[in-house]
């Protein structure tokens, strides 16, 4: 006997026409500040595990993904600032830096100041 689960007879579908219309009403009743600011935290989340801070450490390193999303980060950040107000603005420069400054202590060679993951939106960032 296997340990495998038997498989299972539901089929896969698509929502109805309903469903998917529930779905769009639901989101269209999300402020925008609200999935800007959920994206942010998700790619933070993320980058904070490529950088090796999450509780297995090292087991998910990967700087060149954590590149690429403090990158992400770095932009949208960047380009939402004045849409999202200094209120909600702020703590995601402070969680960006943060993850920028990781960044650098994590590489065994640091970038240049200003060439470091979303930098070339924040400018250098130093300790």
């Amino acid at each position: 006997m296997s340990d495998a689960p038997a498989p299972t007879d539901v089929p896969v579908t698509a929502p109805s026409d309903a469903a998917a219309g529930a779905m769009a009403r639901d989101i269209a009743d999300v402020p925008a500040v609200e999935v800007i600011t959920t994206v942010a935290v998700h790619l933070m989340s993320a980058a904070a595990v490529n950088l090796g801070l999450a509780e297995e450490g090292d087991a998910h390193k990967d700087l060149d993904e954590a590149r690429k999303l403090i990158q992400a980060l770095a932009g949208l950040v960047t380009a939402s600032a004045t849409e999202i107000s200094s209120f909600h603005a702020a703590p995601l420069r402070d969680g960006l830096k943060s993850l920028q400054l990781a960044f650098r202590e994590a590489s065994v060679v640091p970038d240049e100041p200003g060439a470091g993951p979303g930098e070339k939106f924040t400018g250098p960032v130093y300790s």
